[in-house]
């Protein structure tokens, strides 16, 4: 290994430990050390061999897989802070509803008390034996119980309503701590996506042109060797499913996105990343699915990959960090990741972990 690359992948390494420091529990977010700039283009270095390249390659292969996770929990931080935040105005718009009908009920409340004072607070005896004709105190009494009975109902719904004040009151409260609680969450792995792949394009800065060119070989080799082995188990003979309608628009919709870039936390119309490509072409469809590919894999039927169809979703790697969408042919369209564009690949490039079907 020449003097020049023993450097190169010295800093390559140097970046990768700063972030995995970064990541840990109770570590202080401080920015990794920048790397030396390189020089020259081959000539001032001993170019790098495939083997270190290969290494290179997979350590930003980690580092862009570590952001993917972070933008899942950043897009499921998004959308309940969304939720909660809905929450939160329905809530206070019960609240307020609620003090206008207690205003009212009091008002009611004191009509009652103030027609009782009135009467003169005579118990019905007194009235019956005062009265010079016994049929209208009777007549009367029935109305004064009517009344009576309408002031209790109007004082216990005041009671109940009261009683929902103060319970909206609580869960407006619970809803403000956890928007809050979510709000650090998504910064934390805001941060998080940010240091990621500032790392990974600080290992491909180092790099001269011809180099990155081979990179770029390297990762295209790389997929062609997963797709030719996931073809070689015959998977295709078995594929025969053919696209829905609602399937048809959505594939339809991902593939006229095409040479978009991917940026992390986008749904469209000018760029995406993984999900927010699938979810917008299943929107367009007429069938809303979870935002992210996490929640993707988690809540749509699963089918097995021998029987998906076009415009089914595929979900990639353990931890679901990753979602295309089959084209059919053994095809996937998908954003890749920071520095890639909307494209189509084998669906066998990557670790599939399962398929998922909206709409079934």
């Amino acid at each position: 290994m020449g003097s020049g690359k023993r450097g190169l992948l010295a800093a390559a390494l140097t970046v990768v430990c700063a972030v995995t420091v970064l990541a840990a529990p109770g570590t202080a977010l401080a920015a990794p050390d920048p790397t030396p700039p390189r020089s020259g283009s081959g000539t001032a270095s001993t170019p790098a061999t495939n083997e270190e390249l290969e290494s290179i390659r997979l350590q930003l292969e980690d580092l862009y897989h570590d952001a993917a996770v972070a933008t899942d929990a950043y897009n499921a931080a998004e959308e309940l802070a969304e939720e909660q935040s809905a929450q939160i105005v329905g809530l206070a718009k019960r609240i307020v509803d609620g003090r206008e009908k207690v205003a009212d009920l009091k008002a009611l409340a004191g009509a009652a008390a103030r027609a009782q004072y009135r009467s003169g607070g005579l118990p019905p005896e007194a009235q019956l034996m005062l009265s010079d004709t016994p049929r209208e105190f009777l007549d009367g009494s029935e109305r004064i119980l009517q009344g009576q009975r309408a002031t209790d109902h109007t004082l216990a719904e005041l009671t109940r309503t009261q009683q929902d004040l103060e319970q909206y009151a609580k869960d407006a409260s619970t809803g403000w701590e956890k928007l809050e609680a979510n709000r650090k969450a998504k910064d934390a792995a805001k941060k998080k996506i940010k240091k990621q792949i500032a790392a990974a394009e600080r290992v491909e800065s180092q790099l001269a042109k011809e180099e990155k060119e081979r990179l770029a070989r390297l990762e295209q080799q790389a997929a062609s060797r997963s797709q030719t082995a996931w073809l070689g188990t015959g998977i295709l003979d078995d594929i025969e499913g053919r696209a829905t309608a609602q399937g048809k628009k959505a594939v339809a919709y991902a593939t006229d996105q095409l040479g978009k870039a991917y940026e992390w936390g986008a749904e469209g119309p000018s760029t995406f990343d993984c999900s927010g490509l699938t979810s917008q072409a299943w929107a367009a469809a007429g069938t809303p699915i979870p935002r992210t590919s996490q929640e993707q894999w988690r809540q749509l039927p699963r089918v097995g990959v021998e029987d998906m169809r076009p415009g089914d979703l595929i979900i990639y790697n353990s931890d679901a960090s990753h979602v295309a969408m089959y084209i059919g042919d053994g095809s996937i369209v998908h954003a890749p990741r920071p520095g890639r564009t909307v494209t189509i690949t084998g669906a066998g490039s990557m670790p599939i972990l399962g398929v998922v079907r909206p709409g079934a």
